[in-house]
């Protein structure tokens, strides 16, 4: 029943994922752009603008222009959790790719940096007034949510172990439709119950600005104003009636 239980919920969460970012996607894709707004100085270029998507992305350069001690928190937090997503890749996979398996001790110490980013971005948003003020019940319920995985999974590797082998056999089960038993460690639950509920929740939640940097026309568009003239697709479509 516990298995068959999480089989479902991670059915759930699997389509709730992917089928709520798809459609975001696809409303961001066709949302119109009317104006030329990229935020300056910003690239003549497609090019150029190819390297500053980069830069935002990797490096989170306007953060880092803004404000050096939340640019460190917020990069510490999401590299880490980069780290953490691709040593948990292992259980999906049978042989572990080579990539995956030397990522494995750099995936639990950026556990802890995680963690630590966390803790960081949470104190921003409880001791600074005009981040206080600004901030609704979902940001910090979103913190804590991840806060939850991440201690959660720490416990598992060093408190509260589980059997591994079991777990991955149970996902690697989930994606052939062969259901295998799932440990009942009560940690294990909580830290996968947190999962799902982040899974489900993620194509609602503020976290979209995930794929959405990549849609901001402040970032993606060639500041090319005087050279040609931006219509809207919208625009277009009334010219020509």
């Amino acid at each position: 029943m516990l298995s068959t239980s999480f089989a479902i919920l991670f059915y759930i969460a699997t389509l709730t994922l992917i089928g709520g970012l798809g459609f975001r996607i696809w409303e961001y894709y066709s949302t119109p752009a009317p104006l030329v707004i990229p935020t300056t100085p910003a690239p003549t270029t497609r090019a150029g603008v190819v390297l500053r998507l980069i830069r935002e992305v990797v490096l989170f350069e306007s953060l880092f222009k803004a404000n050096k001690w939340i640019w460190a928190f917020g990069w510490l937090f999401h590299m880490s959790l980069w780290l953490v997503l691709l040593r948990h890749f292992r259980y999906f996979i049978d042989p572990v790719w080579t990539v995956i398996a030397l990522i494995q001790p750099f995936g639990v110490y950026a556990g802890f940096a995680m963690i630590a980013g966390l803790l960081g971005l949470l104190a921003r948003r409880i001791f600074v007034p005009r981040i206080r003020y600004i901030s609704a019940p979902s940001d910090y319920l979103m913190l804590l949510l991840l806060l939850g995985i991440g201690v959660s999974g720490l416990v598992m590797k060093y408190l509260a172990h589980t059997d591994i082998v079991a777990l991955k056999n149970f996902f690697r089960g989930l994606m052939t439709f062969n259901w295998q038993p799932l440990p009942a460690d009560p940690v294990l639950l909580i830290h996968l119950f947190l999962v799902a509920v982040l899974m489900i929740i993620f194509p609602f939640s503020k976290l979209l600005h995930a794929p959405g940097v990549f849609f901001s026309p402040t970032r993606n568009m060639v500041d090319n104003p005087r050279e040609h003239r931006h219509v809207a697709e919208w625009a277009l479509q009334l010219e020509r009636k």
